[in-house]
């Protein structure tokens, strides 16, 4: 038999959770043909020697809706191993959309993730109406992986109900039967499931409200009723701020109904609220009596913080809303940092406090007890000793005078990291059990959003050397932290043809030299659309990436091939 792609002498982690063992894997026609002995040659040969071979990951939490219009590098997530990306989660998204409510949508996008709307308006071409039509637009465009979408709701309710679904109106039977039939189409032309949010943190750019807050329970479970069989339902919940353990069950309730109502399954963000870490374990005790009677909830967490970047060349800092410093702010970056050394000028701009209402984004920049160096190579789970708070107090300095030095650090380029959530006790040990939890799916990292705050969709190397390497106590084995990486999430959003590395499979696939897999720290790099800007890391440790077959990384670099394509549902 001719072979296309022949991996030899790895040490195959299948994603099944299964021991390790050592084998050859060859590729066909974009499958996996053989595991084992292979004596005939491939037309490309990978000598993974002390490397693993793994399935491609799949990120079932992107928001790479737009970027994988304008882009054909879904970056950073295909450069750490990730092969397939499901997209409009949060219930945020470009279709279905009217010409007439592009900057509506835009503007929630803005808001809710992080993508300035100059970046939108230069990189969307809008050549689609429906959402089959956005399906195709995303069909024809070449990319380096694959891509998959839940119908989001707030695009639906607009474009179902016009200007009274933007304003949050009351949805009637026949919305929600309009709302039914669009959603319907959607699974009809492929998308995964619908997707919404209920959380009080998410925003329009405007700060107005999303189109979807405070949807009715019956709204809710209408349109989960067009996703039938083999969909599924994701929802972004305000669970972990609700107060008290009835206004959780209230919430995981509401869920509850919905997955019993028409027998779908509903995945939902869960954090650890850092002001009260033991909510986190109680709402997990509510998701096993919802079970219990017949639901199927899928909690979705992140394996490290819930985390924000903040500097002088990111969407915050501690300072942003300081006159002084808003004086300066337009300046060019080393402009800024010149000015910014100057002693008068930083004994002004640590004295101020914020002089205007300060935005959310900015309040949480000066939570100086929860904030930390980012360092090289970065810590993610650092000790509280390490804390801008700590640290000033160990050196007998103010945290604001501390946070301003180092934020000057490496020419005004350094970066702080703010533990916003899932750290209320300053460690990630709530979260081990949840790898090997039956109903759990590891997720939230968000590629494609937050460019200017956030970097999680490189999460993926995180769980490889942090939890499966490096971690001083509670590390999980390589073969859990793989399966919660593929085979779990592909499971989840019903993509059976990839996940798990066996013949017939789908040839998506890593070698990854384990023990020199690393991180760098987080950069600024300007490839938007308009020049914009986004948060960049680096991984060392990856051999060869290939998508179906087709190695589209190898030794850590963009090959140039581009074999991704639109992945649609079983409908």
């Amino acid at each position: 038999m001719s072979y296309d792609l022949v991996i030899r002498n790895g040490l195959v982690v299948d994603g099944t959770g299964g021991e390790p063992f050592p084998s050859d894997v060859a590729v066909a026609g974009g499958r996996i043909v053989a595991i084992g002995t292979v004596q005939q040659s491939g037309a490309d040969e990978v000598d993974a020697s002390g490397c693993l071979v793994t399935p491609g990951f799949v990120d079932v939490h992107t928001h790479y809706d737009g970027q994988a219009i304008w882009s054909r590098h879904l970056a950073p997530s295909s450069s750490h191993g990730v092969t397939t990306v499901v997209m409009g989660n949060c219930g945020v998204g470009f279709a279905p959309c009217r010409p007439a409510d592009h900057a509506l949508l835009v503007n929630a996008m803005e808001g809710v993730e992080d993508i300035p709307e100059l970046v939108m308006t230069r990189g969307l071409a809008w050549d689609w109406e429906t959402f089959p039509e956005y399906l195709a637009a995303l069909e024809r465009r070449p990319r380096d992986i694959d891509v998959a979408a839940f119908v989001p709701h707030s695009p639906l309710r607009v474009y179902a109900m016009g200007e009274r679904g933007a304003n949050r109106a009351p949805a009637t039977a026949t919305d929600i039967a309009r709302m039914q039939a669009l959603a319907a189409e959607a699974m009809e032309a492929g998308a995964l499931g619908f997707a919404t949010s209920r959380t009080a943190v998410h925003y329009r750019g405007d700060g107005g409200r999303l189109p979807s807050f405070e949807a009715a329970e019956a709204e809710l479970t209408g349109i989960a009723g067009a996703v039938g069989s083999g969909g599924i339902v994701q929802v972004v919940t305000n669970v972990a701020r609700c107060d008290g353990p009835e206004a959780r069950r209230a919430e995981i309730g509401v869920l509850g109904r919905i997955s019993r109502s028409h027998g779908v399954p509903v995945t939902f963000s869960l954090t650890q609220r850092n002001a009260n870490p033991a909510a986190f374990a109680d709402i997990l005790a509510i998701v096993d009596e919802e079970n219990g009677r017949g639901a199927a909830l899928r909690p979705q967490f992140a394996p490290r913080c819930i985390g924000l970047h903040i500097g002088l060349d990111l969407s915050a800092n501690p300072f942003s809303a300081c006159p002084s410093y808003r004086a300066i702010e337009h300046l060019p970056l080393d402009e800024r940092v010149q000015v910014m050394r100057r002693p008068e000028v930083r004994a002004a701009i640590v004295a101020e406090p914020p002089t205007e209402r300060v935005a959310q984004l900015v309040g949480v920049s000066r939570q100086l007890d929860r904030t930390f160096p980012v360092g090289d190579p970065p810590d993610y789970e650092p000790p509280r000793s390490h804390s801008v708070t700590a640290l000033a107090a160990a050196r007998g300095v103010d945290a604001l005078e501390l946070a301003y030095d180092l934020l000057l650090e490496d020419d005004g380029r350094s970066m702080l990291y703010v533990t916003l959530a899932n750290y209320g006790n300053y460690d990630l040990a709530h979260l081990a059990p949840m790898f090997n939890r039956p109903d759990a799916v590891l997720g939230l990292g968000d590629g494609g959003a937050h460019y200017g705050i956030v970097c999680d969709a490189t999460q993926t190397t995180f769980v490889l050397t942090h939890w499966a390497r490096d971690r001083p106590s509670g590390a999980i084995p390589v073969s859990d932290a793989v399966r919660a990486l593929s085979a779990v999430p592909a499971e989840l959003v019903g993509l059976h043809d990839r996940g798990v590395l066996a013949v017939g499979r789908r040839a998506d696939l890593n070698v990854i030299d384990h023990g020199r897999l690393r991180l760098d720290p987080p950069e600024v790099v300007h490839d938007l659309p308009a020049a914009g800007r986004r948060i960049h890391q680096r991984a060392h440790g990856y051999r060869c990436t290939a998508v179906a077959g087709t190695v589209i990384v190898r030794d850590d670099e963009y090959t140039g091939a581009l074999p991704g394509t639109l992945v649609r549902g079983c409908r």
